[in-house]
């Protein structure tokens, strides 16, 4: 068990250092398929764990200056309400529905991501090293409430659509892009796991060993980021993108309420 959790822990952690995106749909499901925890242990676990992660993916990218603090203060704020209402909602809708949306969305993204060419010039650009508050707050606030209520509605995947949504709607390039993503993430999953506290407990050598392992890989993958080529990058992130949502495809047609 505690093989498996390292083993885990180290392809999400990986992933989040690397991308800035795939942790917790990638720690969800392995702690539920693969370690065989219920959804209510395993999603404050995929909190915990992500926020480790992301924070030690983080580290090494703070002196280089590449997250955009302020879109992140306001893609984190955001997000965060209008998550409530998307779990709101999620309860209204079935798991077959949830988990099909997921799993197409992936795929939309997934696609978008193997498109070749840098990311447009976007709002939240920098330019002459400023960002124009003017053109971008009003697109950061929009697109920070629709990712944190697609989170809150279909459960995981925030980091994977953050990226996206970084790269494609407000304007900033893959790594300010992923190391951006990385610090809203910090932020959600702090928060979505103070909002977990005290409803269940955790199998703390499972969430240790996770955490570790994830901990390590992502403080590697995030120094090692620095070397790789972004259109890998952003292939590898397209790539893992699909394969997931492959999986949570064939999950929602063998067994659709797992994770509802």
């Amino acid at each position: 068990m505690l093989a498996l959790a390292v083993l885990f822990g180290l392809v999400t952690g990986a992933a989040l250092g690397l991308t800035g995106g795939g942790g917790a749909v990638l720690a969800l499901p392995a702690l539920v398929y693969g370690l065989g925890q219920s959804v209510a242990q395993a999603v404050p676990t995929s909190l915990l764990v992500v926020a480790v992660s992301s924070a030690a993916g983080l580290a090494p990218r703070l002196g280089q200056g590449l997250v955009r603090w302020p879109v992140a203060g306001v893609f984190g704020v955001t997000g965060a309400a209008a998550a409530f209402a998307g779990t709101a909602v999620n309860r209204m809708v079935p798991a077959r529905v949830l988990l099909g949306l997921f799993a197409l969305l992936m795929v939309i993204v997934g696609l978008r991501m193997l498109r070749s060419g840098p990311a447009p010039e976007g709002a939240c650009a920098v330019s002459g090293g400023r960002i124009n508050w003017r053109a971008c707050l009003p697109k950061a606030l929009l697109t920070g409430a629709g990712v944190g209520f697609v989170t809150g509605l279909l459960g995981v995947g925030g980091g994977f659509v953050t990226v996206p949504a970084l790269m494609w709607l407000l304007g900033l390039e893959l790594p300010a892009a992923v190391a951006t993503s990385l610090a809203i993430l910090v932020i959600n999953s702090l928060a979505g796991l103070a909002a977990h506290l005290g409803q269940t407990s955790l199998d703390m050598s499972v969430t240790g060993t996770f955490a570790g392992a994830a901990l390590a890989a992502s403080l590697a993958a995030g120094r090692l980021a620095r070397r790789v080529p972004q259109r890998v990058v952003r292939r590898g992130f397209a790539v893992l993108v699909l394969v997931v949502a492959a999986f949570v495809a064939v999950q929602t047609a063998i067994n659709p309420g797992v994770l509802g």
